[in-house]
């Protein structure tokens, strides 16, 4: 069956509409899936301790900086594919058709079809790609400078525990101690050797230091609840400790003055990418048109090309060229001050690490000082030539000075760890 002659315009349409969905296919980013969540925290059994890099990726699996990474690097890729498309916008579809009316006009018809193509301006294609590579630069070291913040979070945590793990343990060994102390009294005071008041205070003694250790316990107990709320890990990660020195070339590779060296040229971009995209864009217009004058005539086809040009757009892209300049503005002062403060906080860093060093020497020189006058008290009182008071108020100056030891250790541990962070160093 012959199709009538006014539908042959609409079949061209529906060509044109299809060539246009192409197109528009071209210009327009597909969806991107995220990423699948990354494997699983490495989880250590009882007894055997991770380490500082296995803690570090088991904690960022579980934080909002996994997320967030992966965010950004999703809208980098989606800009990407903006850039790399034909045309500058989607489409359009024009579809128009116009009938005479009256004796003079009877069986007038007019059928238009046509398309239209956004267009790049010149340079602007290039521009977008750019931004777009910058965008996707700053994504990587978005995520670089965050997995360094979260280190600082799980070297922080880690040295908690460890402090807290090594105070339970000195208060378990005084406690074991002073139980032996207790019980050896009590043997000698049936025996006759002792009074009964010494029995008392090596008893009290032997008490305090039974809280002391549950104490101790209880602290263990909450902050490893909060390592393991951070990294899904149950023991405290290995030592981690100073590799490298500090040089000039380290501060230039820390992630933080990577990330503000990426800002930088994404601002840049940014910027450029502003100038040249003002206003909207000009489209390229493809039209069919049918014409029958009246009944009886015959038809008439013409292809029309038409280019819409925008202008006076000027003045409409002056907010967004002056929020680009803003954000390059900022960019360039974030990262001159960032100098400073890295130099600085690396500065800091080494002189706590000195100072921390020195104090803990010390105080591992007095705890082996007062254990062994505390060991020469116990063999002295054993033999009678010592008051029990004076062999307790030695074991109890011994066991302050084993927990403050424990305690400057764990110092020692932070200012390594600022060392690390003040390098840029991840585990």
């Amino acid at each position: 069956m012959k199709s009538p002659p006014w539908l042959t315009p609409w079949r061209v349409a529906c060509v044109i509409a299809g060539g246009a969905l192409g197109c528009s296919a071209l210009a327009q980013p597909p969806s991107i899936r995220t990423p699948a969540s990354a494997a699983a925290a490495v989880r250590a059994a009882t007894g055997v301790r991770p380490t500082m890099a296995q803690a570090l990726d088991a904690a960022w699996t579980r934080s909002l900086y996994a997320v967030e990474a992966r965010g950004r690097q999703t809208h980098a890729q989606a800009e990407l594919r903006v850039a790399e498309a034909w045309l500058a916008g989607a489409p359009t579809l024009e579809l128009a058709q116009r009938e005479g009316r009256g004796t003079a006009a009877d069986g007038a018809r007019e059928t238009d079809v046509g398309v239209a193509l956004p267009l790049w301006r010149l340079g602007q294609r290039q521009q977008q790609k750019d931004a777009a590579d910058a965008e996707s630069a700053w994504a990587s070291a978005a995520e670089r400078a965050a997995r360094l913040r979260l280190a600082a979070q799980v070297r922080d945590l880690a040295n908690q525990l460890k402090r807290s793990e090594a105070e339970w343990q000195e208060a378990a060994q005084q406690r074991q101690l002073l139980d032996q102390l207790s019980a050896d009294v009590e043997r000698r005071v049936k025996a006759g050797d002792l009074a009964p008041s010494d029995a008392m205070a090596a008893k009290a003694d032997m008490l305090a230091a039974r809280v002391l250790e549950r104490e101790a316990q209880q602290a263990y107990v909450a902050q490893r609840s909060a390592w393991t709320l951070l990294t899904g890990l149950a023991a405290a990660p290995e030592t981690d400790e100073v590799r490298v020195q500090a040089t000039a070339a380290t501060l230039d590779e820390h992630a933080e003055a990577q990330l503000a060296e990426a800002a930088v040229q994404r601002a840049s971009h940014r910027l450029a990418q502003a100038q040249a995209q003002r206003g909207a864009p000009p489209e390229l217009g493809i039209g069919l048109r049918q014409e029958r004058p009246g009944l009886g005539q015959p038809r008439q086809n013409s292809v029309a090309l038409s280019l819409r040009m925008p202008f006076g757009t000027q003045t409409q892209s002056l907010p967004g060229l002056a929020a680009a300049m803003a954000e390059q503005d900022l960019a360039f002062a974030v990262q001159q001050r960032l100098r400073l403060q890295l130099e600085a906080e690396l500065t800091l860093a080494q002189g706590h690490l000195a100072a921390s060093q020195a104090q803990a020497q010390a105080q591992q020189e007095r705890v082996a000082l007062l254990r062994e006058r505390a060991q020469l008290l116990q063999k002295s009182f054993q033999a009678g030539e010592s008051s029990l008071p004076e062999l307790l108020r030695a074991l109890a100056a011994a066991g302050q000075a084993s927990t403050a030891h424990a305690r400057q250790q764990a110092v020692l541990g932070q200012a390594q760890a600022r060392l690390h962070q003040a390098l840029g160093q991840l585990p």
